[in-house]
């Protein structure tokens, strides 16, 4: 993703909204599974089938184990709503997914601590707060590309002196792949946190761009990842020059973004 409201093309000028009437049944579950990519594979075989639960997220052991205290295992969590016969199919799909890929039935009640909870960042601001460097990164890639997109960019995390845990969890799902969220975290002293804050995102970006991921899902492009931009479109890139300069000579449109030139715009990468 490239564009959105952090894109330079145009002005937003109205919205168009779509009703849905209200579900009528609902379906919780979760599953364990041996390792992040078993994960992943349960994923791609349960939409690639067609099966689209409204919620469909997968945790690596860090981050399961830390939020729900499962242990050295991954943890996938589904929520579906709708049609009656709709949902119980949905999740006989997944519930066989699962199984092919080495899981087994967790507890369904971390679905409801993942809704109660799944907006909070306090333990993000409290680590922040006592002069950790803290950032998440998200990014997305085809299913053959995610597990080694997730390895290297895990191990690409970690190799930055200062960082102490880095891990990842899985969002959003498409029949063609998914999104990955990696959230990172490191202790430097104060006068190194830019720098080392620059590093991460410089390993931790690039480990993405050379295995076969996309430099964004949904968070855009924006300011800091904007120097990254010719490394993703390479040439295109001057295709994107020259379709701004020519819808907006001045400059005015969200300057500085994307890595396009910009009268307005601060160092490279801010």
């Amino acid at each position: 993703m490239l564009g959105g409201r952090q894109g330079p093309p145009g002005v937003g000028t109205g919205a168009r909204l779509r009703l849905h009437p209200a579900p009528v049944a609902e379906q919780r579950g979760a599953w364990l599974l041996p390792t992040f990519e078993a994960g992943l594979e349960a994923m791609r075989r349960t939409v690639q089938r067609g099966a689209t639960p409204a919620v469909l997220r997968l945790y690596d052991a860090a981050e399961a184990d830390r939020t729900y205290h499962t242990g050295d295992r991954a943890l996938l969590l589904a929520l579906d709503e709708g049609d009656p016969t709709l949902v119980e199919a949905t999740f006989a799909v997944l519930a066989d997914a699962a199984a092919a890929a080495g899981g087994e039935p967790g507890d369904a009640a971390h679905v409801e601590h993942w809704l109660a909870h799944r907006n909070e960042v306090s333990a993000l601001e409290a680590l922040i707060g006592k002069g950790y460097t803290v950032d998440t990164m998200e990014v997305s890639g085809s299913w053959s590309a995610l597990p080694r997109i997730y390895r290297a960019t895990i191990d690409a995390l970690l190799g930055v002196e200062g960082t102490l845990a880095a891990s990842a969890h899985q969002s959003h799902s498409y029949p063609s792949g998914g999104c990955l969220y990696f959230t990172f975290a490191g202790q430097v002293e104060p006068e190194r946190r830019d720098t080392y804050y620059r590093a991460l995102w410089d390993a931790g970006q690039r480990a993405v761009l050379a295995n076969g991921g996309a430099l964004s899902h949904h968070h855009g492009v924006g300011l800091n990842r904007s120097r990254f931009v010719r490394e993703a479109l390479g040439s295109a890139l001057d295709v994107l020059v020259a379709a701004k300069r020519a819808l907006d000579p001045h400059g005015i449109l969200n300057p500085g973004k994307l890595g396009l030139p910009s009268p307005w715009a601060g160092p490279e990468g801010w």
